[in-house]
């Protein structure tokens, strides 16, 4: 997706809040501002990828206030949170006529499990807040029966996750994944290096998610989103020869929309009108939206 015109104070609306979870120095949270409005300055170009254009702003951002993790506290927090909602979700698929996509939407309710910008959580406990009420919503977009066809004749399936606490949610829907086809190869990609809110490695083996996939890989690097020119080679290879893809959250449908690996399928919460209108889409719905 390109970048849009919104993007812009969203943007700077996640980097202020970044900077204030960082530090409480009114001069470092001044030069961290000052950065990012010099960057953004900088590289804002309306042909260029929105995701690429924000993983250089953050970057510049974290340099300068010398934190490689100002989201430390609060991912680690949203995966407590998380965890204590699985008995729910158990429940939930245990009395489920489809479990696999009873799991999928609450994966999807996992995905409002961000910060900084409108249309996400302000604080990890609105996570327990609403998830009954996201949960009788339902998906407000639905191509899961057409992914379910894929996904019950595909051998290798990639699956990039999105943030912590929805990594919770993301297991459980990988177990699911097994019991429904238990030929299928899972490869699940998380980040390098923290970015955002993201899982990364540490990230997912504290969640045990290597019980329940075959391979867990990282994007290798600093980005929102992917970065493709700097992805691993064994993942490159992975989605070359994947059957199906999954791709969690926005940042990722922003970089993989950029892209033509097929088939993909968006699992999602629609949080601005930018994706809205790229994917054309409502805001504020769940989603699987899939491309073939």
């Amino acid at each position: 997706m390109k970048i849009q015109p919104e993007c812009l104070p969203c943007l700077l609306k996640r980097i202020l809040f970044e900077t204030e979870l960082s530090t409480k120095e009114k001069k470092r949270q001044t030069a961290s501002l000052r950065t990012a409005c010099s960057l953004l300055a900088q590289y804002y170009d309306p042909q260029e990828c929105s995701a690429t254009i924000a993983t250089k702003i953050h970057k510049g951002v974290y340099e300068t206030l010398q934190d490689n993790d100002p989201y430390a506290g609060l991912k680690h927090t949203s995966n407590l949170i998380a965890t204590s909602l699985v008995p729910k979700i158990e429940a939930l698929i245990k009395t489920s006529s489809d479990p696999l996509k009873t799991s999928m939407i609450c994966s999807i309710i996992g995905n409002i499990m961000d910060f900084g910008i409108d249309g996400s959580s302000t604080h990890p406990q609105m996570l327990e807040e609403l998830f009954d009420t996201l949960y009788a919503e339902g998906l407000g977009y639905d191509d899961y029966q057409k992914l379910r066809d894929l996904l019950k004749n595909a051998t290798r399936l990639v699956f990039f996750t999105d943030n912590c606490g929805e990594i919770v949610f993301d297991k459980i829907l990988c177990r699911e994944l097994k019991l429904f086809n238990p030929t299928l190869h899972i490869t699940a990609v998380v980040k390098g290096v923290p970015i955002l809110s993201d899982a990364t490695v540490e990230d997912a083996q504290e969640i045990k998610l290597h019980e329940v996939v075959d391979t867990l890989f990282s994007t290798g690097c600093f980005a929102v989103g992917v970065d493709f020119h700097k992805l691993p080679m064994e993942v490159t290879s992975a989605l070359k020869h994947a059957d199906v893809i999954i791709a969690k959250g926005m940042a990722n449908y922003e970089s993989f929309s950029e892209t033509t690996f097929r088939p993909i399928a968006y699992l999602l919460r629609i949080k601005c009108n930018a994706i809205a209108r790229s994917i054309n889409l409502p805001r504020n719905i769940s989603v699987i939206k899939l491309y073939e």
